[in-house]
């Protein structure tokens, strides 16, 4: 019997801090992180790497990239050392080419913040190979939803396919030392849980006019679009789908994570990606 495909991921990466404050997301992806079998490669798309045209991270060993400022000396210092893929990026690329977008590989780009924070609690030890694919410029879930498309195979063959964004992202109204949830941030978040829930993918990519407060939640769309990404990428199996709570920070980034696909297995059991 082959083994089952992975599933795709959805990581809200909130701050950089959260790789020194994992609150209640950081538990959680180390617990998803146990409970999936073992990827051969971790394939990342995140808003914090985005071009024009479709390009690959294929460096054998990218280095971790520090692309914020102002935050603690002790966040400069962190270092996420996981192998590059360059075979994985190569069959990244022909898949993308089949699907009718060209790519190109990039061998001298790093790993960018959204790419290694969140993967230091998912995964921890940094030994599974990690490449990244750039966000498309755009501001169109569909174009970001055909990417996942693109390299869905791959769950069949051992590769992890995560969008890395935030389930919600005003940077405006941060609040550093205030941790109460703004009742809008909560409520676009479970607005997007329901239409997960309910198989609605048309009310998904029509967000910013459907859902509550979506201007407010997200000023600008691009950390949201990996979200199409990874629903791209679980192909038919998308509304197979679990929340991964993640609380609320700084009042108004919601830290929520969703799993889509089949269950992992765990063991010679199979269990649920999440409670």
């Amino acid at each position: 019997m082959s083994a089952p495909a992975f599933p795709s991921l959805f990581i809200s990466h909130g701050s950089p801090m959260f790789a020194l404050l994992p609150g209640i997301a950081g538990p959680a992806l180390r617990r998803l992180g146990e409970i999936l079998p073992r990827p051969r490669a971790i394939v990342v798309m995140s808003p914090h790497w985005m071009t024009r045209s479709a390009e690959v991270l294929s460096g054998p060993a990218p280095e971790t990239i520090h692309d914020f400022g102002g935050f603690p000396a002790e966040l400069y210092t962190l270092s996420y050392p996981a192998p590059g893929a360059p075979g994985v990026a190569a069959e990244v690329i022909g898949l993308l080419g089949r699907h009718g977008i060209p790519a190109v590989a990039n061998d001298r780009a790093g790993r960018d913040h959204g790419a290694w924070v969140p993967l230091m609690h998912l995964y921890p030890e940094a030994d599974i190979p990690l490449l990244q694919v750039a966000q498309p410029a755009t501001r169109s879930p569909e174009v970001v939803f055909e990417f996942g498309r693109a390299l869905a195979p791959l769950r069949e063959q051992g590769v992890l396919l995560i969008g890395s964004g935030s389930l919600t992202h005003n940077l405006y109204e941060l609040r550093r030392g205030d941790e109460r949830a703004d009742t809008y941030a909560t409520a676009f978040a479970d607005w997007i849980w329901n239409a997960i829930e309910a198989g609605d993918l048309e009310a998904l990519l029509d967000y910013r006019r459907r859902a509550p407060e979506a201007v407010r939640a997200h000023p600008t769309d691009e950390h949201l679009l990996p979200l199409y990404f990874a629903i791209g990428a679980a192909g038919k199996d998308w509304q197979q789908a679990a929340r991964i709570a993640g609380g609320v920070t700084n009042g108004v980034l919601s830290m929520d994570s969703f799993a889509f696909g089949r269950h992992a297995t765990a063991g010679s059991e199979t269990a649920p990606l999440a409670a």
